[in-house]
């Protein structure tokens, strides 16, 4: 992997690399862009079998939450974390070293939770350092961002229903749930409540168990749910999972779901866009927890947090009318709006 090639083409600011030989901490600090504001993303707690492999992983992470900043309207910039260890080596020790290295960036990035970190690591992170938002409620944050997250979701499957169907509603339509950590489970319960009827899946039999119990959802082994026939599928697990052998394989109208990076290539959403079937832009319609944080990062209101989060449904919708407008993907459509914001900042005009 050329790292000075890779991060040059994406548009990559800084990859900054620290280790704690006390504590053994590994960890990198990818910043896509500052252009907006300060680069805000979540640590993710994972291990890598390679440098480059976590290298790659937190340079595609850092420049989705650009992208899922500007086209939401934030004014933020887009970072990622990795912690590259097994979770049997977590330590408050060594969370506390990631929060020295955090707070060694003076703000230039802001951590949160991600796949692998807890709120009680954040709580050991705001220890060393203030840079660190998603903290609890009763700290005076806005709280795990899960369940915002899958508002979000449910509410950007309205609009993609609409545009599919002409009717925003979820009752009786089937959706392919792919993964219940915590975003999958709530999204789960919310669909259930809205009347869906559910197909799930994931790698651990006990949430799947509970899931199944709570809402009478169908089980679909994970090698598979990515075949079952429904209206929505939706990946909520780790990235890469939809490429041109899996998609060739959907038997959905609509792909919508609160993982990040699920095209293993960008390219592959045109893929999707032959087979007829609708993409919601990932980094669009998983923005509730990402703004759930920014209005912590204003000072807390839930209320607004939550209103702001339902106009996930509104950015899609315009999504959808740029893509038709213009002939092009989704992806693409969205990935323009993003694009015209930064220059506009980067010529020092006011953005939208």
């Amino acid at each position: 992997m050329d790292l000075f090639k890779t991060m040059a083409k994406e548009g990559h600011e800084q990859l900054v690399v620290s280790t704690d030989s006390e504590t053994g901490m590994n960890a990198i600090i990818a910043i896509h862009s500052t252009l907006l504001g300060p680069a805000l993303g979540g640590c993710r707690f994972w291990y890598y079998k390679t440098f480059d492999e976590a290298a790659t992983d937190v340079l595609r992470l850092s420049k989705a939450m650009t992208y899922k900043a500007a086209v939401n309207g934030l004014n933020l910039g887009g970072g990622k974390a990795v912690i590259c260890a097994r979770p049997s080596e977590k330590t408050p020790g060594l969370i506390r070293a990631f929060g020295r290295f955090v707070d060694s960036l003076a703000g230039l990035y802001v951590t949160a939770q991600d796949v692998g970190m807890t709120l009680a690591d954040l709580e050991v992170v705001r220890e060393v350092t203030r840079y660190a938002a998603g903290v609890p409620e009763d700290k005076g944050g806005s709280g795990d961002p899960s369940l915002m997250t899958a508002r979000g979701v449910t509410a950007g499957m309205r609009s993609c229903l609409k545009e599919v169907f002409g009717s925003d509603s979820l009752r009786d339509r089937t959706v392919a749930v792919q993964g219940l950590g915590k975003v999958g489970r709530h999204l789960a319960g919310l669909l259930h409540q809205e009347g869906a009827r559910l197909t799930v899946s994931d790698i651990d039999p006990a949430r799947v168990k509970v899931v199944a119990e709570e809402t009478g959802a169908k089980v679909s082994p994970p090698a598979r749910i990515h075949t079952e026939s429904c209206d929505i599928f939706a990946p909520c697990a780790m990235g890469g999972v939809l490429h041109s052998a899996t998609i060739a394989k959907l038997r959905c109208r609509i792909v919508a779901g609160s993982a990040n990076n699920p095209l293993a290539n960008w390219s592959d959403a045109s893929l999707i866009h032959r087979r007829r079937i609708l993409y919601a832009p990932d980094y669009v319609i998983n923005a509730g927890g990402l703004i759930n944080i920014a209005c912590e990062m204003e000072g807390y209101q839930k209320d607004r947090a939550e209103e702001r989060v339902s106009g996930i449904a509104g950015n899609l919708s315009h999504v959808f009318a740029r893509a038709k407008e213009e002939k092009i993907t989704p992806l693409e459509a969205s990935n323009r709006i993003v694009e015209e914001r930064l220059a506009k900042a980067r010529a020092g005009q006011p953005g939208d």
